[in-house]
């Protein structure tokens, strides 16, 4: 395949293609005119490497198990182990996110009743000076 038929076969883009390859995730095989060809196996490898950023990985993660993989080694431990860590990571991004929606929901409930006021010297906007947020402190680990 292609650049754009590998592309146009997975719904993204040729630049994604020739990112990876820039990576040297992909290794197409260059034809005698200049075009780059995609034999089946860097097709299984570019639809392996969609489907690692689909579940989070980083293209770190994707080299590492690749690397695993090349050396003959089972990538699963690894894998389980990334995948535990971008777990935990989405989490805490995940209560961050939480966090944030009930301060902006908070913010708005306080703000609804409040009036305008111009700035001053020592102000931009009271709303936000007046705004009291939820505790953004992280439960302890500790035990």
């Amino acid at each position: 395949m292609k650049v754009s038929e590998l592309a146009k076969a997975y719904g993204t883009t040729p630049d994604t293609v020739r990112y990876y390859t820039r990576l040297k995730l992909l290794n197409p095989i260059k034809s005698e005119n200049g075009y780059k060809y995609y034999p089946p196996t860097e097709v299984s490898r570019f639809k392996f490497i969609l489907s690692a950023r689909q579940l989070g990985f980083s293209v770190s993660d994707i080299k590492q198990i690749v690397d695993e993989a090349g050396h003959g080694k089972a990538a699963c431990p690894l894998v389980r182990a990334l995948i535990k860590e971008r777990l935990a990571e989405t989490e805490k991004q995940f209560q961050a996110m939480l966090t944030l929606r009930e301060n902006m929901s908070r913010a708005l409930e306080q703000w609804e009743c409040k009036e305008d006021k111009a700035p001053t010297s020592t102000m931009v906007c009271h709303l936000i000076d007046s705004f009291e947020p939820v505790s953004t402190e992280e439960p302890s680990d500790e035990k």
